[in-house]
């Protein structure tokens, strides 16, 4: 008796349109093509890896030459041509694998093959699997049979990549997309096998491999037999973590507990008992994105059908969610994308790790000092040209002490009558703020009455406010422009800028508006010398005429003028051609030393 072990994925793969799993858009289309007569001569079947496409296009073969079909399109699976095709050896059902079949010498043996009818049954059917791996010439030589084949003759192409295929053998095609599985779909299926196989395994379990499967139905049904074979026939929630390498939600929600209690010593020990456990920092930057993303899924019950974890754990998502703020969740998620992206870049990465976390538990803190009253702050724009606020110093005047009375005594005896006046009031009463006050003389207290030590602080500020002034702001005018463009060339000269300074005295200038000139030189390289001296020439300018507004542009003239230098008209590559042909020398220089000149 032959026990030979059959994996999942090939014992239980579908051999009817029924029993496809999570496309059924795709086998009722088929299904209703083969009742109505309706069957292209080439389809195209694309999608993921592992989502029935090899498999739908062996049903379709199967189905199209069965003698005794079903009213609803289905196989019989009792005729000869059925049972042939059931045990491998149908000849009118042919494979080619691309993949390893990719040149035209492989196509041209295919296209000799459809030239003859089939034997028995109805069609020929070439299933051309991984069919984007074919060469160009490949495709090339396909091209004509496969837009006109013989009426027996039907291809069924396969391919993960559509976008590599050619347009023309695009448009030959009928094209089918197919779709990643659902997790639910996953799990239903799942615990069908788990079933027929007599395995105990838990809902939560299921879900988890289909989770990590990622809408692969292959896949899943690879790592079910792994946890099998590891766990002796008994699958749970805790030995399917411990095998797939898979941190343990609760750990998530731990973290999150500590962060917004800005615990961070809990929150460093949890993160240094993940580290020892064997995952790496950027499986837990990764793996709390995520967490953090279904929490945003679930603060509106519109979006809480996006959630997609295990039994037991959508009532504790909503519940974290809900005493969660808005803003927190959105501003860690920002926090952990960038850290992942960083993450390949940083030499310690632990380290790294350890600073998003610090990062996050001083975001709540964060987030509280952003805002003022419930409201975030916002700076007050200006509009207009912006003037320079200038501020005179008021000048001191130095008064003769008449009485010769010393400046210690009448400190001294300010002090003790302010001492006396705070003494004498019953009450103490709420001031105003003070009116700024017009300049005043200034108080002498050798001879005249005496103030408080308030009064004249008072009158002090009072009086450096009052002779604050705010200059107005001069619009652009020709001659001005002018003289300040000549003092800006003879700063350059003193700066033994000869090419700028040459640039400068032949640009010429003009104005467009009240900010606005424009700067006109006669060509290119001229251009850069102006525009190196741009910054510094702005600011020189805003501080002649008063004004942040004034900008200017640089224009370039179509022609030539005979005034300007040659050096001008001339670029680097250019130049030194010039001083080469004049010092031969220079060239000679060159060539012994090897030189690469960068022009």
């Amino acid at each position: 008796m032959d026990n030979k072990f059959i994996v999942s994925a090939r014992k239980y793969r579908p051999q009817n349109f029924s029993t496809v799993v999570g496309q059924s858009h795709i086998t009722t289309t088929l299904k209703n093509a083969i009742k109505n007569n309706q069957l292209a001569h080439a389809f195209l079947f694309c999608g993921p890896r592992g989502v029935g496409k090899t498999t739908c296009a062996r049903i379709l073969a199967k189905t199209i030459n069965c003698t005794n079909p079903t009213p609803d399109g289905e196989a019989c699976n009792t005729c000869n041509s059925c049972v042939s095709f059931d045990a491998g050896t149908s000849l009118n059902i042919h494979e080619l694998d691309a993949a390893s079949n990719n040149s035209v010498e492989d196509i041209r043996t295919l296209v000799e093959q459809v030239r003859f009818a089939p034997q028995a049954g109805k069609y020929k059917v070439y299933i051309v699997d991984e069919v984007h791996m074919l060469s160009t010439s490949a495709f090339n030589a396909f091209l004509k049979t496969l837009e006109e084949p013989p009426p027996y003759a039907i291809f069924i192409l396969a391919t993960t990549e559509k976008h590599k295929i050619l347009p023309t053998i695009l448009s030959r095609c009928q094209i089918f997309d197919f779709k990643r599985i659902t997790n639910n779909d996953t799990v239903e299926h799942l615990q069908e096998i788990v079933e027929k196989e007599s395995i105990k395994a838990e809902k939560a379990a299921l879900q988890v491999i289909a989770q990590k499967s990622e809408g692969c139905m292959r896949d899943s049904l690879s790592i079910l037999d792994k946890i099998v074979s590891f766990t002796n026939g008994t699958l749970t929630y805790q030995n399917t973590l411990e095998h797939l390498n898979i941190l343990d939600e609760d750990y998530y929600f731990r973290l999150l507990e500590s962060l917004q209690k800005q615990d961070m010593a809990a929150a460093m020990m949890l993160y240094d008992e993940i580290n020892r456990k064997g995952f790496e920092g950027d499986l837990v930057l990764n793996g709390f994105a995520e967490f953090i993303r279904n929490l945003l899924v679930c603060k509106d019950p519109k979006s809480a059908a996006l959630l997609d974890v295990v039994e037991g754990l959508q009532e504790k998502y909503t519940q974290t969610a809900a005493n969660t703020s808005l803003s927190y969740l959105v501003s860690a998620l920002n926090i952990l994308n960038e850290a992942e992206i960083q993450f390949k870049m940083a030499r310690n990465k632990r380290l790294h790790v350890e600073l998003a976390i610090i990062k996050l538990n001083f975001l709540q803190q964060a987030i509280e000092l952003s805002a003022e009253n419930g409201q975030i702050i916002k700076k007050k724009r200006l509009d207009g040209p912006i003037a320079f606020r200038t501020k005179t110093v008021p000048s001191i005047q130095v008064k003769t002490n008449t009485d010769h009375t010393s400046p210690k005594l009448l400190i001294q005896e300010e002090n003790k009558i302010s001492s006396q006046t705070i003494a004498s009031s019953p009450t103490p009463q709420t001031t105003k703020p003070p009116v700024r006050p017009a300049v005043k003389p200034a108080t002498t207290y050798a001879g005249g009455p005496k103030k408080s030590l308030l009064d004249a602080l008072r009158e002090k500020v009072g009086d450096q406010y009052a002779i604050e002034e705010v200059k107005e702001a001069e619009v652009l005018n020709l001659e001005k422009l002018t003289r300040c463009w000549n003092e800006y060339t003879q700063k350059l000269e003193q700066q033994q800028k000869h090419s700028s300074v040459g640039t400068f005295k032949i640009a010429q200038l003009q104005i467009e508006d009240d900010i606005h000139f424009s700067v006109t030189v006669p060509a290119l390289t001229a251009q850069k010398f102006v525009e190196q001296e741009r910054m510094m020439l702005i600011d020189f300018l805003h501080t002649a005429f008063n004004n942040r507004a004034i900008t200017f542009n640089i224009l370039v003239e179509a022609t030539e003028r005979e005034d300007v230098p040659i050096h001008l008209k001339l670029n680097s590559k250019q130049r030194f051609e010039r001083i080469a042909e004049q010092y031969p020398l220079v060239k000679e220089l060159r060539d012994r030393l090897k030189l690469e000149i960068d022009y």
